[in-house]
């Protein structure tokens, strides 16, 4: 049986942190240094963008836009 995933091509607000950190962990730095710690618990696999920044008082489009850098490189 085939499984399909899809691969984090581009950061959106409701891309899942769990997804974006399984197919890019370079961004994993940039959330660590914003306090966001709990990359690994059970929430962020359904927590978006979105989410994260807003319970952690990050501009959510800022933020979008740092990871799709930091993924383009």
């Amino acid at each position: 049986m085939k499984i399909d995933i899809d691969r984090v091509e581009t950061v959106t607000p409701n891309t899942l942190i769990g997804d974006l950190v399984l197919f890019h962990p370079e961004t994993a730095e940039l959330l660590f240094s914003i306090g966001m710690h709990c990359l690994g618990c059970p929430s962020s696999g359904v927590e978006t963008v979105s989410d994260a920044a807003s319970v952690h008082g990050f501009d959510t489009e800022k933020l979008v836009a740092q990871l799709n850098e930091i993924i383009k490189k």
